[in-house]
C-alpha cells in the first residue's frame, strides 16, 4: 500500500518536477538545503559579470546539475544502482557529506567498500571527491528494486525514509540511524505521522543520538536502542585548505547567511578603522543577490567591496565570500563571527564547533534550537537579542572555547559494530 501511495504522488507531481528541469517560467532551484531560493535575475549587473567565474571555480550547483538531481531521484535517469557494498552511508547535502567524510576515509583505509547516495547536487559533487561509487537516493516507489544489498546502512540525521530503511533491513543489512536528533518544537510535527515513524524504527537496529532530550523525544516516535553520543560533527574539529590573509586589525564575518539577515545586520553595523566585514552566504543561489546588497551599502557608506570569486583575495573592507569551500579558511583568520541562521525560527542555528575551533568570537541569534547540543560545549557564546545588539557586540574583542567534543573512534566502532 506504501509504494502504491508514494507511486501515485510521484505521478502526480510529475509535471511539476518535469516543470522545475526543463520550464523557463519556474525560478526554482531544488538543491542544496533550499527549496525556494531564487534564481539571480539575469538583468543584474553583478550576476552576469560573475556567473562564469561561480561556474568554474566553485561548487554552486548550474540549473543543469539541479534539474539532472530531480530527473535521477524521481524518474532514475542516469542513475544506476549501486553495487553491493559493506557499509553504505546516505547524507542529504554538502554539509552531510562533510561530516561523513572522515568515517568513509577510515572504513575506506580498512578495505572496506562503501557506496554513498545524496539528495542534491553539491552533496553529490562532495561527496565524488572521496567516494567512487556515489549516486542520488531515488523516490521511495523505486527502492524496492532500485537498492542493493550491503551489510551496513548509515542514514545520517533526519533522512527519514520509510523504504530506504524497510529494503535495506529485509535485505539483511544493519541500519543505523547517526547524529539522530528531534528538537522540542519538531516533535508535535513528527507526532501526527507516528505509525510511519513507528514503522520505520521498527527497521533500525541502533540509534546514535545527540542528547538524552533527543534520545527522550524519539523513543516516543518508536526509536529503540539508543546511544547518546554527542554531536557528531563535534568528533573531528576542521583544518583550513589553505591559508588566507588580511592587512585589517579586526575581522568580522557573517557566516551562513540567510535571506533577511545580511540586510538586518547592515542596516545596524558601521565599520570602524581597521576594521573588515566578511559575508559568507548560507545558500549559493543567494550569492549574486547578496553581492548586489552588500556592495550597495558599501557606497552608501564609502567602504571598499568586492566578491571573492572575483580577485580571490581579501583587499576590500567588505568582501562577500561567493565561492563554496571557504567558510573553514575564513574562520581561521576571523576575530569575531556572527553565527546566522539564528536571528528566526524556522532555521535552528548553525554549527558552532567551526568557529569556536579557531578561537573566534561567536554572537549568535536567539533562535538555535537545532544545535543547543553543540552550543552547551562552547563556552563564550554571546546571544543578540535582535540584529541591532549583534551588530553592536561585533566590535568587540572576546573568544569562544570548545569545552567538551565527542569521540570519533567511539563513534567509528558503532557503525562497524
Amino acid at each position: 500500500m506504501y509504494n502504491a501511495i508514494c507511486a501515485f504522488l510521484l505521478v502526480l507531481a510529475s509535471p511539476f518536477l518535469l516543470a522545475l528541469s526543463f520550464g523557463r517560467k519556474y525560478k526554482v532551484l531544488l538543491s542544496d538545503e533550499l527549496g525556494n531560493s531564487r534564481i539571480p535575475n539575469q538583468n543584474s549587473r553583478i550576476s552576469n559579470e560573475n556567473s562564469r567565474i561561480y561556474s568554474e571555480n566553485s561548487r554552486i550547483p548550474s540549473k543543469n546539475q539541479s534539474k539532472n538531481s530531480i530527473l535521477a531521484r524521481f524518474f532514475l535517469l542516469n542513475n544506476p544502482a549501486l553495487k553491493p557494498c559493506d557499509f553504505y552511508f546516505h547524507a542529504c547535502s554538502l554539509g552531510e557529506v562533510s561530516t561523513i567524510e572522515p568515517f568513509v576515509k577510515a572504513l575506506q583505509k580498512e578495505a572496506k567498500s562503501v557506496r554513498i547516495t545524496v539528495c542534491t547536487a553539491t552533496g553529490y559533487e562532495k561527496a565524488r571527491e572521496f567516494c567512487d561509487e556515489v549516486a542520488f537516493l531515488p523516490f521511495e516507489c523505486f527502492l524496492p528494486f532500485w537498492l542493493k544489498e550491503c551489510k551496513t546502512l548509515v542514514v545520517f540525521e533526519a533522512e527519514l525514509w520509510l523504504n530506504l530503511f524497510a529494503c535495506a533491513k529485509k535485505q539483511g543489512a544493519k541500519v543505523i540511524l547517526l547524529n539522530a536528533r528531534l528538537s522540542q518544537s519538531s516533535l508535535p510535527k513528527y507526532r501526527r505521522f507516528l505509525r510511519y515513524y513507528k514503522t520505520l524504527f521498527s527497521y533500525c537496529d541502533l540509534v546514535l543520538v545527540q542528547s538524552e532530550s533527543d534520545a527522550k523525544r524519539l523513543e516516543t516516535l518508536g526509536a529503540k536502542n539508543l546511544k547518546v553520543l554527542g554531536n557528531v560533527k563535534s568528533a573531528l574539529l576542521p583544518c583550513p585548505s589553505k591559508k588566507l590573509s588580511s592587512n585589517y586589525e579586526h575581522i568580522i564575518v557573517l557566516a551562513s547567511s540567510h535571506e533577511g539577515e545580511e540586510k538586518g545586520i547592515l542596516e545596524f553595523l558601521r565599520l570602524k578603522k581597521g576594521e573588515q566585514l566578511i559575508i559568507v552566504p548560507r545558500h549559493p543561489q543567494r550569492f549574486s543577490a547578496v553581492c548586489e546588497l552588500v556592495h550597495s551599502w558599501a557606497e552608501q557608506n564609502n567602504y571598499s567591496s568586492q566578491c571573492f570569486s572575483k580577485n580571490a583575495d581579501l583587499k576590500a573592507q567588505v568582501v562577500v565570500m561567493d565561492s563554496l569551500g571557504e567558510l573553514i579558511n575564513i574562520y581561521a583568520i576571523a576575530d569575531t563571527v556572527i553565527l546566522a541562521g539564528s536571528f528566526s525560527a524556522g532555521i535552528g542555528g548553525h554549527n558552532p564547533f567551526e568557529p569556536a575551533s579557531f578561537n573566534c568570537g561567536i554572537i549568535s541569534g536567539a533562535f538555535f534550537h537545532n544545535q543547543k547540543v553543540l552550543y552547551s560545549a562552547v563556552q563564550g557564546i554571546k546571544i543578540a537579542s535582535d540584529f541591532k545588539t549583534a551588530a553592536l557586540l561585533a566590535h568587540e574583542k572576546f573568544s569562544s572555547q570548545i569545552t567538551q567534543s565527542c569521540d570519533f573512534n567511539g563513534i567509528l566502532e558503532q557503525i562497524k559494530g
